[in-house]
Order: C-alpha cells, then sequence, then structure tokens
C-alpha cells in the first residue's frame, strides 16, 4: 500500500495508518484545533474592510484588530467557519469545531459542530468551547467504530452535557454555565442535523433557503402548539430558551432531523448572531455571496457586522455533495 503525507507535519505514513508515528497526528480525523482556531487575523477590518492602523484599530470604523477569540476563521477546504465577537459583546461566548473523517482526500463524513453560550451564565465561553470539543471528538469516534449518524449524533451530545456540565460549582447555582448546540453530519448519503436551543442549520440551493432545524423557544412551541404569529410572539417569555445543554438542564436527547441526497446546495449552521438579523429564512439565500466555504461563512459574518453587530456570531458553511477535487 502506497504512502501518503501527513498534513501536519508532512512526513510520509502508510496509507493504513491511523496515527503519524512522526508527530501523532490522527490522520483519519482533519480538524479545528481543540480549543478554538485562535489568533488574530487578516490586515483589513472584519466590520468594515477598511484598513488597520499600526496602533491596531480601524482607520475608519475604529474597531480594535480582534485577536484571540474574539475573531476565529478555520478552513479545511472542505468546510470552513468564521466566528466574531460583534460590535457589542464584551467577549465572543460562541465556538465551532469542525473536521473530515477518514483518510486525507478521500472521506467518509464532514462534521460540524456549533455551539452558543448562555450569556446569563457565567464562564459561558468556556461551555460553549468544552460543548463543540467533546462532541466533535465523540462523533468521530463513533463513526469510525461503526455507528451510524443518528447514534453518534445522540452520542455526541451526551459528551456535550457531559463537558458542559463538568465546568458547573456543584455548591453553586450561581456557576452553571450552559449553551445551545447544534451539530451536522455529512456522508455521501445524506446529512444527519442534531440541535438544542436555537443556533440553526439552513440549506441552501437554487438560490432558496430554507431552516431545518426548529428553535427550542416558547415561541417556537406555542407556534407548533397553534398559537397565532402574534399571540405567539407576545406571550411572556416568547423568545426564553426551552431547552439548552448544561448541568441544569434536562438530559433528553436532541432534535434530529435527516436530509436525505438533498445537493447540489450549501449548508448553513450558525448562530444567532447572524439569523437575527435574517429572520425568515427564505431572505438569507440571497445574502450568500459567491466563493469557497470561507468566502461564503466570512461574507454573512459581514452581513451581521454590517446591520450592527449586537452579538457573536459564527457561521460555518460546507457545500454539498463535498468535493475532494473542488477543494483543492
Amino acid at each position: 500500500m502506497g504512502g501518503v503525507n501527513c498534513p501536519a507535519c508532512g512526513a510520509e505514513v502508510d496509507a493504513l495508518h491511523r496515527f503519524c508515528e512522526n508527530c501523532g497526528q490522527n490522520l483519519f480525523l482533519r480538524r479545528t484545533p481543540e480549543g478554538g482556531p485562535l489568533g488574530a487575523v487578516g490586515q483589513n477590518c472584519p466590520a468594515c474592510g477598511a484598513a488597520v492602523g499600526e496602533e491596531g484599530f480601524c482607520e475608519d470604523c475604529g474597531r480594535a484588530r480582534p485577536s484571540g477569540r474574539d475573531r476565529m476563521e478555520f478552513d479545511l477546504g472542505l468546510v470552513a467557519g468564521v466566528s466574531d465577537r460583534g460590535l457589542s459583546r464584551v467577549r465572543n461566548e460562541d465556538s465551532m469545531a469542525f473536521a473530515t473523517v477518514g483518510p486525507e482526500g478521500a472521506p467518509d463524513a464532514v462534521v460540524l459542530t456549533l455551539a452558543d453560550g448562555v450569556g446569563s451564565t457565567r464562564r459561558a465561553d468556556e461551555a460553549s468551547q468544552a460543548a463543540v470539543d467533546a462532541a466533535l471528538e465523540r462523533i468521530a469516534d463513533c463513526l469510525r467504530s461503526g455507528k451510524d449518524a443518528h447514534e453518534s449524533t445522540v452520542d455526541g451530545f451526551a459528551a456535550a452535557s457531559e463537558a458542559v456540565a463538568a465546568l458547573a460549582d456543584p455548591e453553586s447555582a450561581e456557576l452553571a454555565p450552559s449553551c445551545t448546540f447544534v451539530s451536522a453530519i455529512a456522508t455521501p448519503e445524506r446529512i444527519t442535523i442534531g440541535w438544542i436551543g436555537d443556533s440553526r442549520a439552513y440549506w441552501i440551493a437554487g438560490g432558496q433557503s430554507r431552516q431545518i432545524t426548529v428553535d427550542d423557544t416558547r415561541y417556537a412551541q406555542l407556534r407548533q402548539a397553534g398559537w397565532s404569529e402574534e399571540d405567539a410572539s407576545t406571550s411572556p417569555g416568547a423568545h426564553a430558551l426551552a431547552r439548552w445543554v448544561g448541568a441544569d438542564a434536562d438530559r433528553e436527547p436532541p432534535n434530529i432531523a435527516v436530509v436525505d441526497s438533498p445537493g447540489p446546495g450549501l449548508l448553513v449552521v450558525c448562530s444567532d448572531g447572524l439569523w437575527n438579523y435574517v429572520p425568515a429564512a427564505g431572505d438569507l439565500a440571497a445574502l450568500v455571496p459567491a466563493g469557497p466555504p470561507l468566502t461564503v461563512a466570512a461574507g454573512l459574518t459581514a452581513v451581521a457586522l454590517e446591520a450592527g453587530g449586537g452579538d457573536n456570531i459564527t457561521v460555518v458553511v460546507l457545500p454539498y455533495p463535498f468535493d475532494v477535487a473542488g477543494s483543492e
């Protein structure tokens, strides 16, 4: 069997080996860095596109050049994402993690995870990052062991719940970090979406877009129960979360939706920092720029920033079916 090169260190490895003998890289899992793709990016302001001066501030809108968790970008070719603090929040409490699972050049699946820390809880940024990392690893392990996408999704959510619950202080009710969560497993046959909370997944194709997920909010529950849009929206606590991931949350399985052979199109997974500015699912398609996944993710993030950037914004984009040759 011929050799391939390790994507991390470049050493030649046997195509059947799971780990690189030189650096230990998992050859069947190419993923975002654990803890998030941190660090400053770009020379221009992500909010308005103007130049950033030597002192680190945009010469047009005055925004400081983002670094650390303020602006995270990562591109795996097949899938890419952007997470931005926005213009109003003190910190970025969103997180994302994604990976290709299987041999480089011929993956069996692409896995996406995204979490939005609940801002009313302490350590919400840690909660969201712990959730996406734990779920991504668990889902990848499940897929490699032969479990199907549905079971892998359920197991991934269990891992996310365990990781977030571990951050809580049992002696302090005030320290119960929590987050919303959404995952996607794309295989050549179908896309399996799992979610708890109001982070969303959209399918965009042929100039049209539709929402796959259904928000876990009182408003959505009332609408499903037959209430009018006006009555549901004016009900007390209409847009409060009905479900979330955390130590004080229920441990019921996630909502799951399966989209069979939907392509060609784009899967867009995002936090409410984007969709709050585009509440009608059908309006999203018109805002999608042409280009590779990172261009699309950055463009949609810019839409939210230009509209006010009142919340953290995270967008992960996967063209489907995933085309290895087209991503190179």
